[in-house]
């Protein structure tokens, strides 16, 4: 796939595109109520103490290569573990479970030369996590719960050279991104997700691969899934792996008329709130936010308790910052339980109007009053 085959109007037809009522519904909660995200997928499989036989099954006994810790591919090797943990965080409370696709493409699965594997591979991760969905569904009648499929960052920076020796060089291109993209999103939602999620984003440019490829998705089937957008803000200077800050990363992907844009992962939530606070100001969708449970440790653990955790995000809340909250990296269902209830009774934060005013945006955001 290459720009040059993107149509001039390709974007006013996708958003003259088809609503499906998953859509709608969706829309309807982050309305009503804030809604829950779940926690932490890798977090969880590493309690269940799985080896290299579970990584494995008839098609792969032979591979030459170590397979423990692809954690994607056990969607189609230990599917029921897959389920199990999608199963316990809508029991914990979450609204929508996020598909165990985060290293999902071509691109991170040649790691693992399993790049013939990635369409199964997000098919099925989609499939588990919706099959979830209505477990949850039928255990209390009038629930809705949603999926949204995972699209992660990839192994590969498109701004950046990994070469500091060759500034000039880049690992991977816009179009190789995009392929990949596509090929996962197209996976997914065969699989039947009711969203995608774009998430920790470090490099913006990977993101508007990943934007690029949904749209042109989207287009070819005659409908447009609810885009979640989340950006990762690596240290305490407040600015993306490439150099962005928060209302420069704003700028550059609201064009994609998101369905909702927010922070996840590298940082806890104590040192995320300024950020979040700026994007809620900025935001014209809704706005998400998923920590981890606090800084890493020197173990590489997380420490923040449910009780912690619940507290920062309960205060996200009553400042009327987020409309869908959840965790990322040390978050377990014993988190998620406690940040539902801490913002149960907090109202959703009503989206910005949408503006016209000229923004634009390199490292720094410049708006043109």
């Amino acid at each position: 796939m290459s720009l040059a085959k993107a149509a001039p109007g390709c974007l006013i037809g996708l958003f003259m595109a088809e609503t499906s009522d998953s859509t709608s519904a969706l829309t309807a909660l982050v309305r009503e109520r804030i809604a829950l995200l779940d926690g932490a997928m890798g977090t969880m499989i590493q309690e269940r103490q799985l080896t290299e036989a579970d990584f494995r099954h008839d098609a792969l006994k032979d591979h030459p290569q170590d397979l423990k810790g692809n954690n994607d591919l056990l969607v189609l090797t230990r599917p029921d573990v897959i389920e199990d943990i999608h199963f316990k965080y809508f029991e914990a409370g979450a609204d929508i479970a996020t598909t165990n696709t985060f290293s999902s493409t071509t691109i991170a699965q040649a790691d693992y030369h399993l790049e013939h594997l990635v369409p199964a591979m997000n098919r099925a991760a989609a499939e588990l996590a919706v099959r979830a969905a209505r477990r949850a569904e039928a255990a209390t009648p009038g629930r809705r719960c949603f999926v949204t499929g995972g699209l992660g960052p990839t192994n590969r920076t498109a701004s950046m050279s990994p070469d500091v020796n060759r500034p000039d060089y880049r690992a991977i291109t816009f179009d190789q991104l995009a392929t990949a993209y596509r090929e996962q999103a197209a996976a997914l939602v065969a699989g039947g997700v009711d969203a995608i999620l774009v998430e920790t984003i470090f490099d913006t440019l990977n993101a508007k691969a990943a934007l690029f490829a949904l749209d042109d998705l989207f287009d070819e089937i005659g409908r447009r899934l609810p885009v979640m957008i989340s950006v990762t803000i690596t240290d305490a200077s407040g600015r993306t792996l490439s150099g962005q800050t928060i209302g420069a990363f704003y700028h550059s992907i609201r064009h994609a008329r998101p369905f909702s844009v927010g922070i996840n992962c590298a940082l806890g939530g104590k040192q995320m709130r300024p950020y979040l606070e700026e994007l809620s100001d900025l935001a014209e969708c809704f706005v998400t936010c998923h920590p981890n449970a606090g800084l890493p440790n020197a173990f590489g653990g997380y420490d923040e308790t449910p009780d912690d955790m619940a507290g920062i995000i309960g205060d996200f809340a009553r400042s009327g910052f987020v409309n869908v909250v959840g965790g990322c990296c040390g978050s377990t269902p014993d988190h998620i339980r406690a940040i539902a209830a801490a913002v149960r009774n907090e109202k959703p934060r009503t989206p910005r109007e949408r503006s016209s005013t000229l923004r634009l945006s390199g490292l720094e955001p410049l708006v043109i009053a």
